[in-house]
């Protein structure tokens, strides 16, 4: 019954009177062949948005919202939207009243590196879930990270759940997802970057993470790293713990610690 009075109101009019898209496709860009074909993605919630537009502006293509727009999104096209119809496309348990639509960065899922890319890059292998890569995209954002680089088996960068748990940091710096993930880090070390392993049983003192041009590697929560890394890692470093009592940290506690140790003065 709420699906039908939903898909009656599909169409919503804006400002300037003209037809817009159907609440259906706003709705499936959880879908991550949807984001791919429209090239954006949906971000939910003041907070996450104000830090896209804080940072990328103009990758903010259209706001949904239950009531007045906030002032820093005055500039771009809003559409009115009654609850159920916020209901309808929102993924969250409880909808915010404020949605935009984000154009994803053209090269996310490139082979390309960008032209100058940082000092400090995080690259996660097969970090699965959502949770997990949404808190430690948010995390190199905070610690001074230039860009992610993801594998292609970790969870999406922008599927609902990981852009908002990484709060709208998803487009504070670049992120590449890619199966050809092994030959940008080879890449990147013939240009001088420190390979960083982060492995449950290591001697490497963490002092390296301090090194100017680093990449800081974080495995699969169950599996950890693949050999295909481990093999070409320049330091293999570990977090001591009293392992008696935890045998190990979650991966994204793991790489809060690691990525604040980084921020320090570096060598």
């Amino acid at each position: 019954m709420f699906l039908s009075r939903v898909r009656q109101e599909c169409f919503i009019i804006d400002t300037m009177n003209a037809p817009l898209k159907p609440l259906k496709w706003y709705r499936d860009l959880a879908d991550k062949k949807s984001r791919l074909s429209t090239g954006a993605f949906l971000l939910e919630g003041d907070k996450a948005i104000r830090q896209v537009a804080d940072n990328q502006p103009e990758s903010i293509l259209e706001v949904l919202s239950t009531g007045e727009p906030p002032p820093y999104l005055s500039k771009v096209p809003a559409r009115h939207l009654n609850e159920s119809q916020l209901e309808y496309i929102s993924v969250a348990r409880t909808p915010q009243g404020l949605a935009a639509v984000i154009r994803i960065p053209e090269d996310t899922y490139s082979n390309k590196l960008p032209e100058k890319p940082g000092d400090k890059i995080l690259l996660l292998e097969d970090v699965q879930d959502p949770g997990n890569a949404g808190t430690l995209i948010r995390t190199a954002a905070a610690f001074g990270f230039s860009g992610v680089i993801l594998s292609e088996k970790c969870a999406d960068p922008f599927s609902p759940k990981v852009s908002q748990s990484s709060a709208g940091s998803v487009m504070s710096l670049w992120i590449r997802a890619t199966e050809s993930y092994v030959n940008l880090v080879k890449e990147l070390q013939k240009s001088g970057y420190n390979l960083i392993a982060a492995e449950l049983e290591a001697s490497d003192n963490p002092d390296t993470l301090q090194r100017k041009k680093t990449v800081l590697v974080l495995g699969n929560e169950g599996a950890g790293l693949s050999k295909a890394l481990l093999k070409i890692a320049d330091y293999r470093i570990s977090i001591p713990i009293a392992r008696k009592r935890a045998e190990s940290l979650n991966v994204a506690v793991s790489g809060g610690i690691l990525m604040y140790l980084s921020s320090k003065n570096r060598v």
